[in-house]
């Protein structure tokens, strides 16, 4: 009888033989994309919550510290939409919780310890992804920065948006699985699943930490 344990190496060997076992290497100059880590998904009342998401806090709070000793760029993203959710378009059509972020709502706020210093950039944004409609990507060029972590809410939509829109803008997304938080265990890992095979490198906190300690400015010249 097979198990349901088999199932995920044999997906994986079948996904390699089909050619989609590359990897990108990790850059000189990083920096670190906390998308979306706000009240909403956190809050029990809020329609966006869920259990996931705040066991996806403390591994972001262990990123942010690291890679600010570190000296690597952090960028925070938050959604907001005017009051009649005109600026999302479709997008708010579609998803009527996302109304959680009109001007104003408490449950757009940062979660608590993941705040943005007055010196890091926010980016506000309307779509999924933290690129459409922004100036993230220009703001990354311009800082010389070749290679994204990014972390957030949720795995399977604004991180994964994210990913691709990383990745076709010519960064190299590496997204960190203990730090992403999503509703429900499925998914969380067929979005992972899929990241790793098609358009980022899905690496462990432990692994990030490691890479932010090796790669950071406050490490000195290179």
């Amino acid at each position: 009888m097979t198990t349901r344990r088999s199932e995920p190496a044999d997906l994986q060997a079948d996904y390699a033989q089909a050619g989609f076992d590359g990897s990108l290497p990790f850059g000189r100059s990083p920096a670190l994309v906390v998308v979306d880590v706000v009240a909403a998904y956190i809050e029990p009342g809020s329609p966006l919550f869920a259990p996931g998401f705040v066991a996806a806090l403390e591994p972001n709070r262990c990123l942010v510290a690291a890679a600010r000793a570190a000296g690597v760029p952090v960028i925070f993203t938050r959604v907001v939409y005017d009051a009649q959710g005109r600026d999302g378009g479709l997008f708010f059509r579609k998803v009527p919780a996302l109304r959680c972020f009109v001007t104003g709502s408490p449950l757009g706020a940062f979660a608590p310890g993941l705040e943005p210093l007055p010196t890091e950039t926010v980016v506000t944004k309307q779509y999924a992804s933290a690129f459409f409609g922004t100036s993230l990507a220009s703001t990354l060029r311009a800082g010389g920065i070749d290679t994204v972590l990014i972390t957030g809410f949720s795995t399977s939509g604004c991180v994964r948006a994210t990913a691709l829109d990383a990745l076709q803008n010519g960064f190299a997304p590496f997204v960190v699985r203990e730090a992403c938080g999503e509703r429900d265990v499925r998914p969380q890992e067929a979005n992972l699943f899929d990241l790793q095979a098609k358009y980022a490198e899905v690496v462990s906190l432990e692994r990030a930490l490691q890479d932010i300690a090796r790669n950071g400015r406050a490490a000195g010249p290179r």
